[in-house]
């Protein structure tokens, strides 16, 4: 049990801070050239012993399956990636959603949802509904998970409100890490926790915002599901930190679905970077919430 900040997150934070962060306020920044870099960078960080990768390509469905040598459970994760919907893959989240399987002791199954500028909003939204659809073909939604981080923590909520929308069976919990959940950005924690944040700026957030957006309404709940209602969600587990611009966004979430009676189990943590589970296995945070993670997964899909 981490007891307080250890050295290790605090190096991390001053190192995002001095080298992540500005990048994304530059007036030349290159979502395609960033997210190379972020594959050419993170994919090469080790991922868990005995996993098993397979690319899908099924219609209009694209991502890869990460089964653990060991699974012995029906459990499958649906798994969205974060990045602003401007970058983020697969590829550069190996080194997580393959731990991440270990600690659930499931299939996790990595969307490789179309990105914006490119694919600006509704392309995201419609690529998640696509794999929740496929998934029901060959797994009982009993066993199901929603996951994800940032962008792909509000994609995770977005397809629970199109899930209802079109009468599906909803999946049995959701892990919701640092969501962004409104691209109207009007969270008070967007702009006063904009120095303490290691990662990310009001300002840089906004413009991921609009370029996702790309003149669609911000109130759209596909876009952000913080304006959806939230009756009959499946239990959710929400981490944020203290210290980061998207806090207001998960403290928001968690209120709006605490109103609409869904359990939902809502953890701050003090100080952190955005979505610290990711840096898996270096921060001890990361561990310590990893498997909390894994425990609330097997506890809501038996």
């Amino acid at each position: 049990m981490v007891k307080r900040r250890s050295i290790r997150s605090r190096f991390l934070s001053w190192f995002l801070r001095r080298r992540f962060k500005p990048k994304l306020l530059r007036p030349d920044f290159d979502p395609a050239r960033f997210r190379k870099m972020l594959d050419r960078d993170m994919g090469k960080n080790p991922i868990a012993s005995d996993v098993d990768i397979t690319p899908l390509q099924h219609e209009a469905v694209n991502g890869e399956w990460i089964l653990p040598a060991a699974c012995t459970s029906k459990r499958v994760v649906l798994y969205s990636h974060g990045g602003g919907y401007l970058f983020g893959s697969p590829l550069s989240y190996r080194a997580f959603t393959s731990r991440l399987a270990v600690a659930c002791d499931a299939r996790v199954f990595v969307l490789d949802y179309r990105l914006a500028p490119e694919h600006p909003f509704p392309a995201a939204a419609d690529d998640v509904i696509a794999a929740y659809r496929y998934l029901l073909t060959e797994h009982d939604p009993a066993d199901i998970v929603l996951a994800g981080d940032s962008a792909g923590a509000g994609l995770s909520l977005s397809l629970l409100v199109q899930i209802r929308a079109l009468g599906l069976p909803m999946p049995v919990a959701a892990v919701l890490l640092s969501p962004y959940a409104d691209l109207a950005v009007t969270g008070e924690s967007a702009d006063s926790n904009t120095r303490t944040c290691a990662m990310f700026s009001g300002d840089a957030i906004r413009r991921a915002a609009a370029t996702y957006l790309n003149g669609a309404h911000a109130l759209d709940a596909r876009a952000s599901p913080l304006y959806a209602e939230y009756a009959d969600f499946p239990p959710m587990l929400i981490y944020v930190s203290d210290t980061e611009v998207l806090r207001d966004d998960g403290l928001r979430v968690a209120e709006r679905a605490a109103a609409a009676e869904v359990p939902v189990d809502l953890r701050i943590w003090r100080g952190q970077p955005h979505v610290w589970p990711l840096f898996v296995p270096m921060l001890p945070e990361a561990n310590q919430a990893l498997s909390e993670i894994g425990e609330y997964i097997k506890e809501q899909a038996r």
